[in-house]
């Protein structure tokens, strides 16, 4: 019988060009005319993978947020992988925006992707193995048809697919 080929169905973003778009953006605060005088700050934390900002009300913690997305898009970082919470007033009236970086995929997703995958009545088994969804079948094809599949859903963060052997 021949050996099952398989590939991983993961949801990971390079840090790296998240800690370059922040640099980017701490930069551009204290450049801008309009973000300038503001006292506009943007904090990343690498071990939390948070990014907070602070600033002197929701209009201007939107614009420091929109001038972070747009430094995230050219450096080709897909903005489902942030999940900003909502304004939350801070000391000085201020209010502080905080952003999380979703690195890997949850249980509650990695099951509805599976699901969806038997649904498609296609010879191949899908396994949730930590934060990540192994799909193997014995034929390439059906494979392919998986990948295929899963780019057109919509499951609220990106997903790469690797290891395809």
């Amino acid at each position: 019988m021949a050996k099952d080929s398989s590939f991983d169905v993961v949801s990971t973003v390079d840090m790296q060009e998240v800690d370059n778009a922040y640099q980017q953006t701490a930069r551009e605060l204290t450049q801008r005319y309009d973000l300038k005088a503001t006292g506009a700050t943007i904090d990343l934390s690498k071990a939390d993978a948070t990014i907070t900002v602070h600033a002197p009300s929701e209009f201007v913690a939107t614009q420091v947020i929109d001038v972070f997305n747009t430094r995230l898009v050219r450096r080709k970082v897909d903005l489902q992988s942030l999940r900003w919470d909502k304004a939350q007033p801070a000391a000085g009236s201020t209010v502080r925006v905080v952003g999380h970086v979703v690195q890997g995929i949850d249980q509650d997703t990695a099951k509805r992707i599976s699901k969806d995958i038997r649904d498609q009545k296609l010879k191949c088994k899908a396994t949730v193995e930590g934060d990540k969804l192994r799909v193997s079948s014995a034929s390439k094809d059906v494979l392919q048809q998986v990948i295929s599949f899963l780019r057109d859903q919509d499951y609220g963060q990106p997903l790469q697919f690797v290891n395809y052997r």
